[in-house]
Order: structure tokens, then C-alpha cells, then sequence
């Protein structure tokens, strides 16, 4: 508790950061919450333990929009206002040398797309009908996500029509997960473990029981 309020006393007051910041008015700076009509503290807790600007000065371009004359967006307005030409030709559209999937609620392609990864195979076919509903609807987006899923099987089984077998562990981060988070991957090896054990026993047991009805009409 001591440190704490040590800490409190060591922070800079709101009408320091106000005066850096060039705006008298309320901020949303944790030390001077704005609380718009509310009587309590917001997050009393996160001020408490917010490090000061010396502490956070190590850290390369941190406080760097502090000082209004170092922010790109202020002014907005300039005197003169900035030229800009009344006949400037409209630039050319990106041309369009594959599919690309326009949403329902669009008028039209966008003057620039990508054209990395056109829509192909069965996944190809999932994400055509997802644009065919609107964007409000929830199965448009389901399928989508869907198709993502297949897509990554459409990759693995054109990796291995190339001859090429892909590090399917290694892509997953399994290496890095280990050195890193042992915890995490030994929770998610045991989730992975009880749903397939869980699916073999289903399955066992559907088994028994069709043999069960089998030996009784035999």
C-alpha cells in the first residue's frame, strides 16, 4: 500500500497533461476521467497502477502525439487551404484480369482489389453463393468461414499433388507454443485428445449396436 500511494504522488497532475496536450477542456486521460453525468470513478484500479511518462519514456515513439504540433491530422484546416486542381484526371481503375466476388450491397467492383487469391475449387463455390446474401445475414458469414476452413484442405491436397508434403505441425506454431506456452498446448492436446476419444466411442458404440441388431434378425 505504501508503494501505491507512492506511486499516486509520483504522477503528474491532470492539469500538466492538459497543458501538454494544448486543451484546457476534459480529457479522457485516466488521471481526469470525463464522467458525463456519472458520480464514480471510471476504472479506479487501471489508474492506480498506471506507470508514469518517465517509466514509459524507454519505449521508442511512445508520447509522441502528446504535443499538438507533432500530430499529422492538426491542424486539418490551413490558411491558405491547400491547391487542389479543379481538372484533375480521375486515375485509371485497376484492370480486372480475374474474379473477384462483390458483395450485394455494393454498386459496383472497387477501383483497386486483390488478386492474390481468386476464388477456385469447392471453396471457390462456398464463397460465391456467401456473396450472393446480404451482409446482415448470418449465414453469409458462416459460410464464408467455412470455406476458409475447406480452402486449407484444397491447400494440403495441392501441396501433396506437387509432391511437396507440408509441415503441417510446423505451420500450426506447435514449436513455438512448446518453448513458449507449455501450458496452453498441453490443455489444447488434451481437449484435442478427449473429443477424438470421446468420437471413437461414439462411433465403437454405434458399431456394437448395428451388429446387436444384425445377430437379432439373423
Amino acid at each position: 500500500m505504501e508503494n501505491r500511494s507512492m506511486e499516486n504522488r509520483s504522477m503528474e497532475s491532470p492539469a500538466d497533461l492538459n497543458k501538454l496536450d494544448g486543451q484546457q477542456d476534459c480529457s479522457h486521460d485516466l488521471d481526469q476521467p470525463c464522467h458525463h453525468g456519472h458520480t464514480t470513478e471510471v476504472q479506479p484500479q487501471v489508474r492506480a497502477h498506471r506507470p508514469t511518462r518517465e517509466q514509459l519514456s524507454h519505449i521508442k515513439g511512445w508520447g509522441a502525439d502528446l504535443d499538438r504540433k507533432d500530430r499529422p491530422g492538426v491542424p486539418m484546416e490551413r490558411t491558405p487551404p491547400r491547391y487542389t486542381p479543379a481538372d484533375i484526371a480521375e486515375p485509371s481503375p485497376q484492370p480486372q484480369n480475374v474474379e473477384v466476388l462483390v458483395s450485394t450491397e455494393r454498386p459496383g467492383i472497387t477501383q483497386v482489389f486483390g488478386t492474390a487469391q481468386p476464388p477456385s475449387g469447392v471453396s471457390g463455390m462456398l464463397r460465391r453463393a456467401a456473396f450472393t446474401m446480404t451482409e446482415s445475414d448470418i449465414r453469409r458469414w458462416l459460410m464464408l468461414m467455412f470455406a476458409d476452413r475447406v480452402q486449407v484442405v484444397e491447400g494440403v491436397v495441392d501441396d501433396l499433388a506437387h509432391g511437396h508434403v507440408p509441415n503441417i505441425l510446423g505451420e500450426m506454431g506447435i514449436k513455438s507454443e512448446w518453448q513458449h506456452n507449455k501450458a496452453g498446448l498441453a490443455k489444447k492436446v488434451a481437449i484435442a485428445g478427449a473429443i477424438g476419444a470421446a468420437a471413437y466411442f461414439l462411433l465403437k458404440r454405434s458399431d456394437d449396436e448395428r451388429y446387436e441388431r444384425q445377430d437379432r434378425w439373423d
